[in-house]
């Protein structure tokens, strides 16, 4: 039993007790048993932090089956092995070294030390974050459904914003929402913090407390974050310019909203797009542009350590500066005056082509099974928003047979554990080579 494993049917295993508890008539709104396989694919996106549904949360489930779809959600935000390791610290037992280097493997840590203060800073972060996020959410939501539902609808959506499930409790998720500042601004930056991954928030945390204690000598940020900050506003300006430009025109989801509308509703979007799966316009509706432009965001994700998907920004910064050294006939690959390792460069290249032949692969099955019914660009569509465990769709969810539903369970849970992890789990971890064999040119490109 490799960690790899270990991480993959701890997924799975909360996958299937998530499936059973939402099968249960006490989970569905009239009383009944629910379906297995809404209950599996309910449960395969609560857990894969996606979003994609094929009933509606709000009416078909209970206010108990909301309440296990959320708990879902949080342990699958957190990462199995920091759920197991938050439950290791209840009940006051230590750490052995096998749950120390499955730690190690979870948030790429290149150390031991420090795990158990690790999860506690997680956690605190994570609640910290989740609480703040109801108590601005709860006003407005009670105004409209009283206090006590608008008080549920508020812890809902913050912690299914900070763990970018996307999960929402309306029938049209927040598009009826789409002129409040308040969701506006609250979702987007739960969502933003959210997948900007906890390593950086806990480095700023620090620098900002080096500023009082300390503030002499000076601060220096590491390599991952200046990369992750700086590839994470990179990405939200440009999906924010090219959803207003795009969805403004006649043609657009935007053309009939006035402007500081417009501006909301594109920014909403862009930072949506990245792995939250909440949505204020018809994804329906959308151009093939905007939509091409939403695959984009989608396929690249969050930041390592956080709770969104893809590829990371971090692998595309680097795959970016690897074209730029190689166009410019550099032998290094320098990014802030560090050179990265060669190591490092092939484990981004495994990532997109084993994410880029996961999504070719899904996509193949899911037009060979619902080629006739759909059209490929929304087949293609739900392919990488399952991936990259988004969770926005063109509204082909629901219509998919059991066959396509069930190619887009498994496409969600390899996204949400990683194609490495999940290609470690399924051949075993390899051995180093002790064997150095010659080296030869070959041509390229």
């Amino acid at each position: 039993m490799t960690i790899a494993r270990t991480i993959c049917l701890g997924f799975l295993g909360t996958i299937l007790i998530g499936t059973l508890l939402l099968t249960l008539p006490i989970s569905t709104g009239d009383g009944t048993w629910n379906d297995i396989l809404v209950a599996l694919f309910t449960s395969t996106s609560a857990v894969c932090v996606t979003g994609l549904i094929v009933v509606d949360t709000g009416t078909h489930f209970s206010a108990i089956g909301q309440f296990f779809i959320l708990l879902l959600i949080q342990i699958g935000g957190l990462g199995y092995m920091t759920s197991t390791t938050f439950l290791i610290l209840i009940l006051r037992r230590k750490f052995d070294l096998r749950q120390k280097f499955a730690i190690q493997e979870a948030f790429d840590r290149p150390f031991l030390q420090g795990s158990r203060n690790l999860i506690r800073s997680i956690l605190a972060t994570t609640f910290l974050f989740e609480l703040t996020g109801v108590f601005l959410m709860a006003n407005l939501f009670a105004k409209d459904y009283g206090l006590r539902k608008g008080l549920w609808l508020a812890i809902f959506h913050s912690i299914s914003a900070w763990n970018n499930a996307g999960f929402s409790l309306f029938a049209d998720s927040l598009v009826g929402y789409r002129n409040s500042w308040t969701i506006n601004i609250i979702i987007p930056l739960l969502i933003i913090f959210g997948g900007i991954g906890y390593q950086t928030i806990i480095e700023f945390y620090i620098w900002y407390q080096n500023q009082f204690r300390n503030p002499k000598p000076r601060f220096v940020f590491s390599l991952n974050f200046k990369v992750v900050v700086n590839t994470t506003l990179i990405l939200l300006g440009l999906g924010w310019v090219a959803f207003l430009a795009i969805e403004s025109l006649p043609s657009g989801t935007l053309a009939d909203l006035s402007l500081s509308e417009k501006v909301l509703a594109a920014w909403f979007q862009s930072v949506t797009t990245r792995t939250a799966g909440f949505n204020t316009v018809d994804f329906g509706a959308m151009t093939d542009a905007a939509l091409f432009i939403t695959m984009g965001l989608m396929i690249v994700g969050a930041s390592p350590s956080g709770t969104g998907g893809g590829i990371k920004t971090t692998t595309v910064r680097i795959l970016f500066d690897c074209t730029r050294s190689a166009l410019r006939d550099y032998d290094e690959v320098i990014i802030y005056g560090r050179k990265i390792a060669s190591p490092l460069m092939l484990k981004a290249i495994a990532v997109v082509f084993g994410s880029g032949m996961t999504v070719a692969i899904s996509t193949a099955f899911l037009v060979f099974i619902e080629g006739q019914n759909f059209e490929f660009i929304d087949l293609f569509f739900e392919t990488i928003s399952a991936f990259a465990t988004v969770g926005v769709s063109t509204g082909i969810t629901a219509a998919l047979s059991t066959w396509g539903q069930l190619v887009i369970i498994v496409t969600m849970f390899i996204g949400r554990v990683g194609i490495l992890v999940f290609i470690a789990a399924l051949f075993g971890e390899s051995c180093p080579r002790q064997v150095k064999y010659p080296e030869e040119n070959l041509l390229v490109g």
